[in-house]
């Protein structure tokens, strides 16, 4: 941590008078995260019908080929919550939501929240006995899944627990007029919907803040992955957070949206942004580097949302003439790097980086309201930052049992206090909820919410990131469990034993994966058939590509796997006994790694 980014009262006062302009709306936007009544009908479709009568003929979506209007959009979800009805789904059904990201999906979220009903989002990477695990978690009455996706429901249908969910299919179509199609045994929802009745369903306002809104898919420490309950008060929370407080767009600003709509950073963080002034949003399928800045310059773009690794992908990028001049005045997202940030900030010209910390299943969110530099903001919420002790990995108590605050500027685990203001919503699993709790905190009966991120505070309630905990790391924008991928490793043949951790590489964000394994007595490692298991197995970012192999795996007491170690020695080969070897990219084998690999890696001549 640099001494420049620690914030004294003074400096933090000398930071104000640029913000003054924005006090209206930054004391509204406290309004909506503070609010404690939690059955109050406050939701994501009380947010678009607000924004639709408020700015009925600006834009509220757009692509390549369309565009629609706020009346448009809230005529269109309610359609579809219509139908949805008529259909037979109603308040606190789940259905499961799979497109890639294009109008159709916004929209059909959107109607959905009209009725009450959660949409679990599907992550549209996953693929075999992981996208089974994601359906059968949420037990869903209903299916939605978008015709790009259709080939991969197919080959996991069988695997799926209740074989009598409804099935809706969505064409993937460029245009508002033909709906397609289905396919046999699907039943085509645009077309359901043509013809219901375009006003708000009086459904909308039986809403409440309580109301499980999005279901979010969030890797954790067990494996596969977990369903996080995203409230329509979180939801509110985050209008007011970072849509009125932070971002404090309006009616004539465009948000360029290119992250995956199965995110929270998209659903929830950018889209409440764009509402909450009743900015549009310019949705892209997926994100393209060499194709950002002619975006930029289509939709007169003013702000994006971003993760860190998109944002390095950029400065990557050569110089072009489109960046120059460009219309894009803020940012808003995580994981932006201090290494990057002030490079970032200075090549594009971007005036306002908000940056912020949140979690699906959490109850704490920062945000850099007021324009710092390397930082994730501040936050109203109750939190402690605590000494943590990394060889035994928990959180040191003192002789009296209870946990003890870091020092500012020491990097220590992040916690937030549950309360009625605060509340801790959880996983679909209550066993996985109770686990993320801390319990006789600071005072017996106390419970606090322990996020498995190291922070330090740099003064006037600002913190700054430092790392993740536990075994989960994150590696092109994904979080990535340890346990599945050893798991997945577990069955390559002759794999006794197989470790997996996150190692960094120089320039780039997030840590990779890096696997420790032990074969059966006298194999050898072939590394492209490894490559390409891991590839039949895993997504792309979760594949590790870094490879060790040891004599033996060292445990603690209760079996689980000593990394502590293996992290700090990395992928370095002064430090690691034994052979090693490196996936460069593009490649599709594992190759030795000796130390003149390793020097090229780190002065980057490699694009990871």
């Amino acid at each position: 941590m640099s001494q420049a980014d620690l914030i004294s009262p003074f400096r933090f006062l000398a930071h104000l008078p640029q913000h003054l302009p924005r006090v209206p709306r930054m004391l509204r936007g406290l309004y909506y995260a503070g609010i404690r009544n939690r059955e109050k009908n406050l939701s994501l479709a009380w947010a678009l019908q607000r924004a639709a009568e408020r700015h009925p003929e600006r834009p509220a979506l757009m692509d390549e080929n369309r565009q629609l209007s706020y009346r448009a959009f809230n005529a269109w979800a309610n359609r579809l919550a219509w139908a949805f009805k008529a259909e037979g789904v109603g308040h606190g059904d789940v259905v499961a939501v799979m497109l890639e990201n294009r109008l159709e999906l916004l929209t059909i979220l959107a109607a959905l929240s009209k009725l009450g009903a959660v949409g679990a989002l599907i992550n549209t990477t996953q693929r075999g006995k992981v996208l089974a695990h994601s359906f059968n978690l949420v037990k869903p009455g209903f299916l939605v899944i978008g015709d790009e996706l259709i080939g991969a429901f197919d080959e996991i249908a069988d695997q799926l627990h209740d074989l009598q969910a409804r099935r809706y299919w969505i064409a993937d179509q460029d245009c508002l007029g033909d709906p397609g199609h289905a396919p046999q045994g699907w039943l085509n929802l645009m077309q359901i919907a043509s013809g219901q009745a375009e006003d708000n369903p009086p459904d909308s306002q039986g809403v409440r803040m309580k109301d499980a809104c999005f279901l979010i898919y969030t890797s954790g420490t067990t494996g596969l992955p977990k369903a996080s309950i995203m409230s329509h008060g979180k939801w509110i929370k985050a209008y007011g957070g970072f849509g009125h407080s932070g971002l404090t767009l309006n009616e004539h600003d465009v948000l360029y949206l290119t992250l995956p709509c199965y995110h929270n950073n998209a659903v929830t963080v950018c889209w409440s942004a764009a509402l909450a002034g009743g900015a549009a949003i310019a949705l892209r399928r997926r994100f393209s580097a060499s194709a950002f800045w002619s975006d930029v310059a289509r939709y007169q773009a003013t702000c994006f949302g971003y993760i860190g690794e998109l944002c390095r992908y950029l400065l990557n990028q050569p110089e072009t003439d489109t960046e120059k001049n460009n219309s894009l005045r803020c940012m808003i997202g995580n994981g932006l790097r201090p290494s990057i940030w002030a490079e970032f900030k200075q090549r594009f010209g971007v005036e306002q980086i908000t940056e912020f910390y949140a979690s699906s299943e959490g109850n704490i969110g920062f945000t850099n309201v007021f324009n710092f530099d390397n930082t994730v903001g501040y936050t109203p919420a109750t939190y402690a930052i605590v000494r943590y002790d990394m060889e035994n990995d928990q959180p040191l108590r003192c002789k009296k049992g209870f946990l003890q605050k870091a020092d500012k500027g020491e990097a220590g685990l992040l916690i937030s206090e549950i309360s009625a203001k605060w509340p801790f919503d959880g996983y679909t699993d209550q066993a996985k909820s109770e686990a993320a709790i801390l319990r006789d905190v600071f005072k017996k009966g106390d419970a606090w919410f322990n996020t498995g991120d190291l922070m330090r505070d740099i003064g006037c309630k600002h913190a700054q990131f430092v790392d993740r905990l536990g075994d989960t790391f994150r590696w092109k924008g994904e979080n990535v469990s340890t346990t599945e991928v050893e798991n997945v490793l577990g069955a390559f043949p002759g794999v006794e034993d197989a470790v997996v951790y996150g190692v960094e590489i120089p320039g780039t964000n997030g840590r990779c994966g890096m696997a420790a394994l032990r074969l059966a007595q006298g194999l050898e490692l072939d590394g492209a058939a490894l490559a390409a298991h891991l590839d039949a197995e895993l997504p792309a970012y979760a594949a590790p590509l870094f490879v060790r192999l040891l004599g033996e795996v060292e445990t603690t007491g209760t079996f689980k796997y000593k990394k502590t170690d293996l992290k700090q020695a990395g992928y370095d080969p002064r430090q690691v006994d034994g052979p090693l070897y490196v996936r460069l990219p593009g490649s599709n084998s594992f190759q030795w790694l000796d130390g003149e690999l390793h020097a090229a890696i780190e002065q980057r001549h490699y694009r990871f």
